[in-house]
């Protein structure tokens, strides 16, 4: 059963310009960009975004976020005049709080159509998953403004497709389709607009399949070591692998196995 989220942090009572449900059943919470027909996303949205993240990762119910937009657009990007009434310290803030879904030990998946541009985009690459549909546009359009990302999006794309593709769509305002995200990298998966929520759905089933634990060992491994050296790599990796082997879900994985069950985890 899904119901509305409710947060202690006084800053959330009234959402702006998005929804949060959980269905504790499925042990997810779904955040929805919910300000039609673009779902632009306000500069005040920004700071409620990273307060939601941060409760969802202390939420034992939650073991998986989904991040989308309603109706046709997932975001169309930023409230422009925003940038021009914020604060300087305020907009030095803008791409920490777009890094929440990374920073969130939790598994989080982006659900992208339509429109994905600017802060829409840039949240998603923040994201462990982005799954794009046939009707996807991925777009930085800020040189349009006189200006270039603000929020990570151009060091997120550089890491994940290179210098020459990243300056092809930042330098140049380039929309790309979801087909070419996913041939490039940047989507986990590409389907049919009208399964959607049909594959999103299918990830989480499988996501919640594995261990907790597992799970955000490996997140935040792979995340710490995007720029280390392989050397570095490689040696945090054992200390992890390590770790694990004296979990209770790994010595459930492992009497699963050889029981030929399925596991139990419980992220011990």
């Amino acid at each position: 059963m899904t119901e509305q989220a409710a947060f202690q942090d006084p800053r959330l009572a009234e959402l702006d310009g998005f929804t949060v449900t959980m269905d504790v059943a499925h042990q997810r919470a779904d955040i929805t960009l919910d300000r039609p027909p673009y779902n632009v996303v306000s500069m005040l949205a920004r700071d409620q975004l990273r307060l939601v993240f941060e409760a969802l990762d202390e939420d034992n119910r939650v073991r998986i976020i989904v991040v989308a937009g309603k109706g046709e657009h997932f975001s169309s990007g930023g409230n422009i005049k925003g940038f021009l009434e914020a604060s300087p310290e305020h907009v030095s803030h803008l791409a920490w709080n777009i890094a929440a879904p990374a920073r969130c030990s939790k598994p989080v998946i982006a659900a992208n159509r339509g429109y994905c541009f600017g802060v829409g985009f840039e949240l998603s690459l923040a994201c462990d998953f982005r799954i794009a549909t046939d009707t996807t546009r991925y777009a930085l359009p800020e040189q349009k403004l006189g200006q270039i990302p603000g929020s990570g999006g151009s060091a997120r794309l550089q890491k994940m497709v290179g210098v020459t593709r990243t300056k092809n769509i930042v330098m140049r305002s380039k929309r790309i389709t979801g087909q070419e995200a996913y041939d490039w990298g940047i989507a986990s998966e590409i389907v049919a607009d009208a399964d959607l929520e049909k594959a999103v759905d299918a990830l989480v089933e499988e996501l919640i399949g594995f261990s907790p634990l597992a799970q955000r060992t490996a997140k935040k491994l792979l995340n710490d070591t995007d720029d280390a050296l392989l050397s570095t790599a490689i040696e945090l990796e054992g200390h992890c692998y390590s770790r694990l082997r004296t979990s209770e879900d790994f010595r459930e994985g492992v009497l699963a196995f050889h029981e030929k069950r399925a596991p139990a985890f419980v992220g011990r």
